[in-house]
């Protein structure tokens, strides 16, 4: 299980993801990340708790009125730090 949010606003939304992925830590503590865009894409994920992925050093504030974050429970791949940032999500194209 994992735990998705995403957001369409009128103002940066960049705050509410990081806010959303606590209310979401509980569907996956693996790795957290998001994804927010202003006509550039402005992505930050990594291993770990919200908590410890996200603080004011490290992309709390994004730009971009829309966003996505993700927090990830991890059910394949190995458990090792760098298969878990290979596979932190969100994932864009």
């Amino acid at each position: 299980m994992c735990g998705v949010i995403g957001i369409i606003g009128n103002k940066p939304v960049s705050r509410l993801i990081y806010h959303g992925l606590f209310s979401l830590q509980h569907r996956g503590q693996s790795s957290a990340g998001k994804l927010t865009y202003d006509g550039n894409i402005h992505l930050y994920k990594d291993y770990g708790l919200v908590r410890d992925v996200f603080n004011e050093e490290r992309k709390i504030d994004t730009p971009g009125n829309v966003g996505i974050g993700h927090t990830r429970y991890s059910t394949t791949g190995m458990d090792d730090i760098e298969s878990l940032k290979r596979n932190a999500q969100p994932e864009y194209v």
